[in-house]
C-alpha cells in the first residue's frame, strides 16, 4: 500500500527574489556552464546547496557538504527560507514545448511525502539500474543537511482521474509561485484542507507506484534511513506524483557516447557486430535518423556513428528472440538488487521484455560483447556518457570529442510501466522523462 503524506516544506520567501532566479534543474542534469549560470542568477539559488563548487582546500571539515549545511542554516536565519505553517499537498503543473514536435503540452502532478519501502515490498517499482557515484554524493548531502531539496518523479495509475480533480480545483486560484526554465513554465499551489488531503491519501493508498526519475535519490533515501532508523522523518522522501494517464507524459531517448577507449577500432567492432546484427551503412546521420524512426517497434534497431567515418550505421538484430536475450537476462540477474524474477529457471515475461529492448541489447551485445565494456564499467561511468538529443550525440563524434555514439529510440511510458510493474528492470538511463522537475520548489527537512 502506498502511504503518502502532506508536509510542511521549507520554501523561498519573497525576500529571496523571483522564483525563476532561485530554482534549477536536478543536480545530475547540471553541467559546469549551467552551474555557473545558476550561481550568477541569485546568491540564494538552490544550486549552492544541491551542487556547490569544490575548492582546492576542501577537507573533511570544510567541503561542499558542510558548506551546504551552513548555507541552509544561514538562509533560514535570514528569512530567505521559511517553513509553511500547516501541512499540505502541493499541486505542481508544468507547461512546456515538446523538444521534437514543438507542441505545447501540460503535465500535472502534486508534491507530497512517501513512506519509504524496499523494492521487494512491490509498492515502489524501479524500472532501471543505477550508478554508484551519484548515490554516495547524495548520501553525503543528506547526512550533512537532513534535507531533501529535490522531488523524485513518480507515476501512478488513475484512469478515472479521481485524484487529478482535487488539484484541478486548487489550480483555479493564484499559484504560490511561478518559475520559468527555458521554454517551460512551472506553477505550484497548496492544498491544506484536511478533508481533501485525506481523500488524496485514501485514493493513493491503493496505487502501485513507478519511479520515473530519481532512482539514485530514492536509493540514497533508503540508505540514509537504514543508517538512521530512529531519526524522525527519515522514513519518508519528497516526491511529485503524476497520473500516467494524464497528458504531457513525454519520454525522450538517452544516447550513449563513448570516449577514452584504448585501441578503439570501428572496423573490428562492425565485424564483431555482424555476428548478431544486420549492419547497414548509410551516407549520413540524417539518413540514419529517418531509417531508425521507420524501423518497426518490434524490431531491435540501434544507430551508430564513429570517429573518422562520415557515414552512419543501422544495427538491426538478426533474431531479437535469440541468444542475446537470454544472455542479457543473465546479466540483469547478476546485478545485485535487480528485481528480476524467474519461474522454473526461466526468465519471467517482464525480464524477457526488458532484455528485448534496444537499450538492453545495446548494453549486452555492442557495449559488452563487441567492445568489452562491463556492467561494472557502466555503473562507474567509465568511458561512457549519456546525451539527450540525436544531433548533440552525433556532433560529439564529428567534432572529435568522442570515439563513438550509439543512438536509440525512446521507450514508451506504457512499456516502461508494463515491465516495471511485472518485476522487470532496464539498464541505466534507459528513459529520459521530459521536462525535469525543478529543484528548490519545496524542501523537506527531517530530524
Amino acid at each position: 500500500m502506498a502511504k503518502v503524506f502532506p508536509f510542511q516544506p521549507y520554501r523561498y520567501t519573497p525576500k529571496a527574489g523571483p522564483a525563476t532566479s532561485l530554482v534549477s534543474q536536478p543536480y545530475d542534469k547540471i553541467p559546469e556552464d549551467l552551474q555557473e549560470q545558476y550561481y550568477r542568477a541569485s546568491p540564494y539559488n538552490v544550486i549552492r546547496v544541491i551542487k556547490g563548487k569544490s575548492e582546492p582546500s576542501d577537507n573533511d571539515t570544510n567541503n561542499v557538504y558542510t558548506r551546504a549545511a551552513k548555507t541552509l542554516d544561514q538562509w533560514i536565519a535570514e528569512g530567505v527560507l521559511a517553513q509553511d505553517p500547516e501541512p499540505g499537498f502541493y499541486p505542481y503543473f508544468q507547461q512546456f514545448e515538446h523538444p521534437d514536435t514543438g507542441e505545447t503540452l501540460r503535465r500535472k502532478g502534486f508534491i507530497g511525502l512517501f513512506r519509504l519501502e524496499e523494492y521487494e515490498a512491490r509498492v515502489m517499482h524501479r524500472h532501471e539500474l543505477t550508478h554508484s557515484g551519484p548515490k554516495l554524493d547524495r548520501l553525503q548531502l543528506a547526512r550533512h543537511t537532513h534535507v531533501y531539496f529535490e522531488q523524485l518523479f513518480t507515476l501512478y495509475d488513475d484512469p478515472d482521474f479521481v485524484i487529478d480533480r482535487r488539484f484541478d480545483n486548487a489550480a483555479k486560484t493564484e499559484p504560490l509561485l511561478t518559475a520559468e526554465e527555458g521554454s517551460s513554465v512551472h506553477r505550484v499551489w497548496r492544498i491544506s484542507d484536511p478533508a481533501t488531503v485525506a481523500e488524496i491519501q485514501a485514493a493513493m493508498e491503493q496505487k502501485k507506484l513507478l519511479m520515473a526519475d530519481g532512482h539514485h535519490r530514492y536509493e540514497t533515501a533508503l540508505g540514509f534511513f537504514r543508517e538512521n532508523p530512529n531519526l524522525p522523518g527519515a522514513d519518508k522522501v519528497m516526491m511529485t506524483f503524476v497520473n500516467m494517464r494524464g497528458s504531457g507524459l513525454v519520454v525522450l531517448a538517452t544516447h550513449r557516447v563513448l570516449d577514452g577507449l584504448p585501441g578503439f577500432d570501428a572496423a573490428a567492432l562492425l565485424k564483431r557486430a555482424a555476428e548478431s546484427f544486420d549492419v547497414e551503412r548509410l551516407d549520413s546521420a540524417a539518413a540514419l535518423q529517418k531509417k531508425l524512426d521507420a524501423t518497426p517497434p518490434e524490431v531491435c534497431g540501434i544507430g551508430g556513428v564513429f570517429a573518422n567515418d562520415p557515414g552512419a550505421y543501422l544495427f538491426t538484430a538478426k533474431n531479437s528472440a535469440g541468444a542475446h536475450v537470454a544472455a542479457a537476462v543473465t546479466e540483469l540477474k547478476k546485478d545485485l538488487g535487480a528485481p528480476v524474477r524467474f519461474v522454473e529457471g526461466q526468465p519471467s515475461g517482464a525480464t524477457d521484455r526488458a532484455a528485448r529492448l534496444d537499450v538492453a541489447v545495446l548494453h549486452h551485445e555492442l557495449l559488452g560483447n563487441a567492445l568489452g565494456i562491463s556492467e561494472e564499467d557502466i555503473r562507474e561511468l567509465k568511458n561512457i556518457r549519456y546525451v539527450r538529443g540525436f544531433q548533440p550525440a552525433v556532433d560529439d563524434v564529428r567534432s572529435g570529442k568522442a570515439q563513438a555514439a550509439f543512438l536509440l529510440r525512446p521507450v514508451e511510458a506504457d512499456k516502461v510501466a508494463e515491465i516495471a510493474f511485472a518485476g522487470g528492470v532496464m539498464p541505466q538511463k534507459s528513459t529520459d522523462f521530459y521536462p525535469k522537475l525543478l529543484s528548490g520548489l519545496t524542501m523537506y527537512r527531517f530530524g
